[in-house]
C-alpha cells in the first residue's frame, strides 16, 4: 500500500518537473537556433563585387 501512496501523493511534482524540464530544453533548443542564424548573417556579408580587391581588405580585420 505504501507505493501507491506515495506514487500519487508525488504525481503531480513529478508532472511539474517533467514540465519544467521540458520547457528548459525548448528554450535552449531555440537559443541556439537564434544563435546559429546570427552567425550565418555574419559570414553571409561579401565584399562588394564591384570594387576591386586590395590587401587592405584582405589583412585588415576591422575594416568591413
Amino acid at each position: 500500500m505504501g507505493i501507491h501512496y506515495d506514487y500519487k501523493s508525488t504525481r503531480g511534482e513529478k508532472a511539474m518537473k517533467k514540465e519544467a524540464k521540458k520547457k528548459a530544453r525548448l528554450e535552449e533548443k531555440r537559443a541556439r537556433k537564434t544563435s546559429r542564424s546570427k552567425n550565418e548573417e555574419a559570414e553571409s556579408k561579401m565584399h562588394d563585387i564591384q570594387k576591386p580587391i586590395t590587401l587592405d581588405d584582405l589583412t585588415n580585420p576591422d575594416k568591413n
